[in-house]
Order: C-alpha cells, then sequence, then structure tokens
C-alpha cells in the first residue's frame, strides 16, 4: 500500500513538474511576442539632422566655384538611407553618401556651385529624397554673382 501511495505520489509531482514546464514555456513564447510587437509599434526611423540647411557664399566673380559640406547626423533610431540628390539647376553638382548611415553617425553632402554664366542674386535648392519622415528635405546655397570688370 505503502508503495502505490508512493508511486501515485511520484507520478502527480511529473505531472505537476510537466504543466509548469509548459506553462513557463508558453509565458516565455508569449513574451517574445509581446517584444516583437512592441519593437514594431515604436517605429524605427532615421532622422537627418544637418548643422544648418542654407549657406551663402556671399560675393563671387561670375566664373568662380565655390564648394560647401552640408554636414548632418542621423539622430534617428535606424539607418539613413539617401536614394538621390537632386538639383535645381546644372551650376550645382552634389556628392552624398551611397551606403547606409548608421543612427548617430554623421554624413556629408558636397556642393560644387559654378558662377559661370551666372549673374546677380543666385538662389539654388538641392531636393535629397532619403527614408526619412518627410521623405524630402531641401538645402540651399546662395550667391551674389558679379561680372568681372574687365568685360
Amino acid at each position: 500500500m505503502k508503495r502505490i501511495l508512493f508511486v501515485i505520489f511520484i507520478v502527480i509531482g511529473i505531472s505537476f513538474w510537466g504543466c509548469q514546464s509548459q506553462t513557463h514555456e508558453k509565458n516565455k513564447q508569449s513574451n517574445t511576442v509581446k517584444n516583437i510587437q512592441n519593437v514594431k509599434n515604436k517605429k524605427a526611423v532615421p532622422v537627418m539632422t544637418f548643422e544648418q540647411t542654407v549657406h551663402n557664399f556671399g560675393k563671387m566673380t561670375q566664373g568662380e566655384i565655390a564648394k560647401y559640406d552640408f554636414v548632418f547626423k542621423n539622430t534617428g533610431n535606424a539607418p539613413l538611407l539617401i536614394s538621390s540628390v537632386r538639383t535645381t539647376c546644372g551650376c550645382t553638382v552634389t556628392d552624398f553618401p551611397k551606403m547606409p548611415i548608421e543612427p548617430g553617425k554623421n554624413g556629408v553632402i558636397k556642393v560644387v556651385f559654378n558662377s559661370a554664366y551666372k549673374e546677380g542674386f543666385q538662389n539654388k535648392k538641392i531636393l535629397i529624397h532619403a527614408n526619412t519622415n518627410p521623405k524630402d528635405l531641401v538645402l540651399t546655397v546662395k550667391a551674389n554673382v558679379n561680372i568681372p570688370e574687365n568685360n
């Protein structure tokens, strides 16, 4: 009789332990799903933060070439990818990072303005399309181009 009670006690104990183990696994899976949902709810978004978005070259003589580097930082929580940088005039040329900029890292958009055949106040836009919100950002370069006196 003692053996039967002992065996019953062992069987109940194993059954109880098995249930606890299954419950622990279900809780663990449930927590993993909740963590994934939390990450999805906190959308990972890159943010392009510039030191400045407008640069004035000041007075230039027609034909001069001016260069400026627009420095930015990815202050978001996802890699930043610039898909295109366009200018509103063929007199302005850009170079930009083609690889993703990781959160917390800096990048540079290089701008070259050629004042040949230009005269007076110049206001050139640089249009950036990236995986940010909003998708499009605008930089501006300005100059006041004077015709050389000997022309």
